[in-house]
């Protein structure tokens, strides 16, 4: 298994896909509140050591894989889905490839 890395980072970066989905009020949210209250409740103190804060760690970092893996699955089926038939140039074009001129202005 992958190294989860910094806790912190994983609740920075739900915050970030809540505002990406929520717009600037993305603080009013439900989600928003939950996250919150579950990184809250299950951090380490210098009283306790919490056993569930690898296990809500590893499901945050899952849930926010898969907030990004939805938004960048969204934003490429918005950008190659859904345009009808296209050009010969334009599919090279998409690809990276450029079609040859044939001599004399005829392409």
């Amino acid at each position: 298994m992958a190294a989860l890395g910094s806790p912190l980072r994983t609740l920075r970066g739900l915050l970030r896909e809540l505002r990406y989905v929520s717009g600037r009020a993305y603080r009013d949210t439900a989600a928003y509140r939950h996250v919150l209250a579950a990184f809250r409740a299950h951090r380490v103190t210098s009283e306790k050591l919490c056993r569930a804060q690898q296990e809500l760690h590893f499901q945050a970092a899952t849930y926010l894989c898969l907030l990004r893996s939805v938004r960048q699955h969204q934003a490429l089926h918005r950008e190659y889905h859904g345009r009808g038939e296209r050009s010969p140039e334009e599919v090279a074009g998409l690809v990276g490839f450029r079609l040859p001129r044939q001599p004399g202005g005829k392409g």
